[in-house]
């Protein structure tokens, strides 16, 4: 009977450590590993706002990249070979994103397939009484199971062009942080004041931008915003962190509500004070 009871603590104890302390454990011992060298050399060519970074954040973001490598699953697809540089430009711009956040905002994505160039997706849509067929080309696509899909010539358009408008790295995992409260709708877990806040702000700039493409004015943001409140948010990302002094001049509230999410003030590239709630 002892034996019986003491077996039944232990199978109790080790499942209240795997389920509450394993990870907090394991990525501890991940990150007294030293980040390797060649890593450094190749986020300091593939992502250029690593060497803009502060001392403190640019540790980091390295630690993230360090956890992200460890975690996630890599797969190359059509032929294409995954090595260094495409993990560390890869990780090195989704990390950006976090630089300032914790590393849990990632744990549920597992696995990232690439692409060599743009691929095509087959779709089948239907109305109800009508079904159709469509042959799409994409650069990316995220989805709420934890897969981040990516077109390597497109990562490396956005790496080799930081002040762009397009980076789809950045696209594609500002997705996943809207997947977070489980529904990409153009807004993250937010809660209180700043979850009010946030959707009068990006609800008025949202309105904005649609007004200004139905009445053929210029837009202040990429046209493919307008697609959806998702699509806004994720073009919205690119544009923070890679036109952070457009975006502050054509929309200020916009630009203040994002670095409170982000924590990050990417014209300095220093913190920001977190918004209420998160």
């Amino acid at each position: 009977m002892l034996i019986y009871t003491l077996c039944m603590l232990a199978i109790i104890g080790f499942s209240v450590f795997y389920l509450f302390f394993y990870r907090g454990w394991w990525r501890e011992k991940q990150l007294q590993k030293p980040f390797p060298r060649h890593w450094q050399a190749l986020l300091q060519a593939q992502v250029p706002a690593y060497n803009k970074l502060s001392q403190k954040l640019r540790q980091q973001l390295e630690q993230h990249v360090q956890l992200f490598l460890a975690e996630k699953s890599f797969y190359g697809c059509d032929g294409f070979e995954v090595d260094d540089t495409v993990r560390l430009t890869i990780a090195g711009h989704a990390c950006l994103l976090i630089v300032a956040r914790n590393f849990s905002d990632f744990d549920e994505v597992s696995s990232i397939l690439v692409y060599p160039d743009a691929y095509h997706v087959r779709g089948i849509e239907s109305d109800g009484i009508v079904v159709s067929e469509s042959n799409q080309i994409r650069s990316g696509e995220a989805s709420s199971h934890g897969q981040v899909v990516l077109a390597w010539a497109q990562c490396e358009q956005g790496a080799v062009n930081p002040a762009g408008h397009h980076n789809v790295i950045l696209h594609e995992f500002a997705h996943q942080l809207d997947y977070l409260d489980g529904t990409a709708d153009g807004a993250p877990p937010l809660n209180g004041e700043q979850a009010r806040r946030w959707q009068e702000t990006m609800t008025r700039a949202y309105e904005h931008l649609r007004h200004s493409l139905r009445h053929h004015k210029k837009p202040w943001l990429d046209p493919y915003g307008a697609t959806e409140p998702a699509e806004f948010f994720a073009v919205l990302t690119e544009t923070f962190f890679q036109q952070p002094g457009h975006l502050k001049e054509e929309q200020p509230e916009v630009y203040e509500v994002l670095c409170g999410f982000y924590r990050l003030d990417p014209i300095t590239m220093t913190k920001a004070k977190p918004a209420a709630g998160l």
